[in-house]
C-alpha cells in the first residue's frame, strides 16, 4: 500500500514539475512509511538527508505532495517530513572510491600502511610541527604521493563561521543569488555547478558563499569545504612553482568537496595561475565537486583571463546581487542594531536607508556612526541624532550626487551630447541613456519626479516614472545593462 500510493505520488509530480527540479529534490526521497491514524486519514512519513533539504521540500513540496497523497487515497494524507538519523559506517566497510576521508579513516590507514600516512604528524591545530600558521603556512605540510590525504575538514576550511544563511537579510537584491546558494548548500554538486555570483563591493557575495560553507560542514562535518580568496590562491602557485611542488597544489585543491572562491577578476593577466585553476576546475567537476566564485563583474566581462576560464564560469549559474533595495536597507540597519543591543526606530532607519544607498558595508559604517553617537552623547536615538551623526556624510554626498553630475556622467559614458539629455529627439541611441538618467536621478537623489521631469527639459512626471519603472525592470534581466549601471553608480559615488 505505501509503496504503490508513494509511487504514483511521485510519478504524477514527475509530471507537473521540470525534470531537473524532479530529480534534484523528489526523486532522491526514500520510500514513504505510511500509516494508519484512524479518523485523521493516513500519515505519509517521509525521512530526509539533510536539514537544507529538509527545509527546502517542506517550504516548496510539501502542500503539493499532500494534495496528491490525499487525490490518490481517496483520503486525507498528512505529510510528516523530518531529518534522517546519522548512520554511522561500521569499520571496514567499503567506501566509494570519491567518499570524503574521515579523520578516523586517515588514523586506521597510518596503523595500517605507513606508507601512505600523513608525515609528519598533525598537532591539535592541523598544522605539523615546525610549521607557523601565519607565516607563509596555509595549512599542514604534507609529503605528496600516491596515498595523499588531506588533513581533517575542520582544520583548512576558513570559513567565518559567523556569517550564516540565518543572519542575511533576505530582499530582492540579493533573492536569485540566495536562492542558488541555498539549493547548493542542500544539493552540492547537482545543480547550478559552477556557480557564478558577481556584483559591487559590499553588497554581501562573501556573506552568501560562507553561508554556503558553513551550512553544508553544518550538515556534512566531513565535507572537504575551502573558502579562500583569488590573491591566496596565486600566492600559492608562485610558491609551488617556486619549489617545484605542484603535487602539493594539486592535493591542496583537487580533493575538495567545496570550493569557495572570492574575486576570480584578481587572476587577469597572470597566465600559469590561470592553467592552475583550470585544472582544479575540470578535476573537480569531474568528481561532482562544487565551485563558488565570486567577482565584480559577470563572466563575459573579465579582461585578461582565458576564454577557456570565462566560458566554463558560464557554463553553471550566473547571478548577480544588486544594491539593497530601501525596504530591504531599513530591515538590515534594524537587524543590525539589534545585534548590537539596541533598538533602532523605523523612522529613523528609514532616513539612514534613503541616505546612504551604495551597498550594506555603507550602511554597516553608517550605523556604527549613528550607535557610537547616541552612546557618547547620551541621548536617544532620533532623526536629528543621525542627521548630526551623518552630517559630513550627507554633505559628501549632496555635494557630489546631483542632477546635473548624473546627466553629464551619463551621457560620457554613451558618447552622447549632455543637451541630448534635454532635447525631444527619440533614437534608441539617445532615449535610453535618457532613461537611464532618469533612472539614476531617482535612485541617487532626493529628487522628486516632477523635479527630475523639469531638469530633463521640463518632462511631465509619468514620463520619468515609466523611465524609472522601465530601466528598473531591465536591470534585472540584462546582465549588461546592470554592469554599465554598477560602473555608472560606482563612477558617481567615487
Amino acid at each position: 500500500m505505501s509503496t504503490d500510493l508513494w509511487q504514483r505520488g511521485c510519478e504524477q509530480l514527475a509530471s507537473e514539475l521540470p525534470e531537473q527540479q524532479f530529480n534534484t529534490w523528489i526523486r532522491p526521497l526514500p520510500v514513504a512509511d505510511i500509516s494508519d491514524a484512524g479518523a485523521a486519514g493516513l500519515v505519509a512519513q517521509v525521512r530526509v538527508q539533510n536539514r537544507f533539504k529538509l527545509d527546502w521540500i517542506r517550504s516548496q513540496y510539501a502542500q503539493r505532495i499532500e494534495k496528491i497523497l490525499t487525490e490518490l487515497a481517496g483520503m486525507p494524507v498528512r505529510l510528516d517530513l523530518a531529518l534522517a538519523p546519522r548512520e554511522q559506517a561500521p569499520l571496514g566497510r567499503p567506501q566509494p572510491a570519491n567518499a570524503p576521508v574521515r579523520a578516523s579513516a586517515l588514523l586506521n590507514e597510518q596503523a595500517i600502511n605507513p606508507a601512505t600516512s600523513v608525515r609528519p604528524a598533525f598537532n591539535a591545530q592541523g598544522f605539523a610541527p615546525g610549521s607557523v600558521p601565519g607565516n607563509g603556512a596555509t595549512g599542514p605540510r604534507i609529503m605528496p604521493g600516491p596515498g595523499y590525504h588531506l588533513p581533517p575538514a575542520a582544520n583548512i576550511h576558513k570559513l567565518n563561521t559567523a556569517l550564516t544563511f540565518d543572519n542575511l537579510v533576505p530582499g530582492r537584491a540579493n533573492q536569485m543569488a540566495r536562492t542558488a546558494a541555498l539549493h547548493v548548500a542542500g544539493a552540492p554538486g547537482v545543480m547550478y555547478n559552477p556557480l557564478f555570483i558577481y556584483g559591487g563591493v559590499g553588497l554581501g557575495k562573501t556573506h552568501l558563499i560562507h553561508a554556503v560553507g558553513n551550512a553544508l560542514l553544518k550538515d556534512r562535518p566531513d565535507a572537504r569545504v575551502l573558502y579562500l580568496h583569488a590573491e591566496q590562491f596565486i600566492s600559492d602557485v608562485v610558491k609551488n612553482y617556486q619549489r617545484k611542488t605542484f603535487d602539493e597544489l594539486k592535493a591542496k585543491y583537487h580533493n575538495l568537496d567545496l570550493l569557495l572562491i572570492d574575486d576570480v577578476q584578481f587572476f587577469a593577466g597572470k597566465d600559469r595561475t590561470q592553467e592552475e585553476f583550470f585544472n582544479a576546475f575540470e578535476a573537480l567537476l569531474a568528481k561532482r565537486a562544487h565551485i563558488i566564485m565570486t567577482s565584480d563583474t559577470y563572466p563575459k566581462g573579465l579582461v585578461d583571463i582565458d576564454e577557456r576560464l570565462t566560458s566554463r564560469f558560464d557554463a553553471g549559474l550566473t547571478v548577480a546581487i544588486e544594491p539593497p533595495e530601501l525596504e530591504m536597507r531599513v530591515a538590515i540597519l534594524m537587524r543590525k542594531a539589534l545585534a548590537e543591543g539596541t533598538e533602532m526606530p523605523e523612522d529613523v532607519a528609514f532616513f539612514v536607508a534613503k541616505n546612504v544607498r551604495a551597498n550594506v558595508r555603507e550602511l554597516e559604517g553608517a550605523l556604527r556612526k549613528v550607535l557610537a553617537y547616541s552612546r557618547f552623547s547620551h541621548k536617544d536615538i532620533n532623526i536629528g541624532l543621525a542627521r548630526e551623526a551623518l552630517k559630513d556624510l550627507l554633505s559628501i554626498q549632496n555635494r557630489q550626487i546631483g542632477v546635473e553630475n548624473i546627466q553629464k556622467t551619463v551621457a560620457d559614458f554613451y558618447k552622447i551630447k549632455i543637451a541630448d539629455m534635454y532635447s525631444k529627439k527619440r533614437p534608441a541611441s539617445i532615449a535610453k541613456p535618457r532613461q537611464i538618467a532618469m533612472y539614476l536621478a531617482k535612485e541617487m537623489t532626493q529628487k522628486s519626479l516632477p523635479e527630475i521631469g523639469e531638469l530633463f527639459g521640463g518632462r511631465d512626471h509619468t514620463t520619468v516614472l515609466h523611465a524609472v519603472r522601465k530601466i528598473g525592470g531591465d536591470r534585472q534581466k540584462d546582465s549588461e545593462l546592470n554592469q554599465q549601471l554598477h560602473v555608472l553608480e560606482q563612477t558617481l559615488k567615487g
